[in-house]
Parts: structure tokens; sequence; C-alpha cells
């Protein structure tokens, strides 16, 4: 079997390792930053839709 060494840069160098795992790591960040504001706007999508149906159902509809 071949080891790691002897692939001889398959994988690549451990400085274009640890940079790719810093990319991976910003972009999880940002997509985090992302999700949280997505899911505020869901929630007050949730609400508007709720309230609206609410006052349809009391004959108050906009």
């Amino acid at each position: 079997m071949l080891s790691l060494l002897q692939l001889g840069g398959g994988i690549g160098t451990l400085p274009a390792v640890l940079a790719g795992l810093v990319v991976i790591a910003i972009v999880l960040l940002v997509g985090r930053l992302v999700m949280k504001v997505a899911w505020r706007l869901v929630v007050i999508a949730i609400i508007a839709v709720s309230v609206l149906w609410g006052l349809g159902l009391l004959g108050l509809g906009l």
C-alpha cells in the first residue's frame, strides 16, 4: 500500500490545507449569519400571515 507521503502531493501542502479550512470556516460563519436573518424573516412572515388570516376570519379583511 502507498502511504500518504508516497503519493507525492496528492493531498496538498499544509499551508494549502490550512487555507482551505479557513475558507470553509468563513463560508460557514457567513452562512450562519445569513440563516439567522432568514429565520427572523420567516418568523415575521408567519406572524404577519397569521394576523391577516385572523382579521379575515373576523371579517376585517384588508
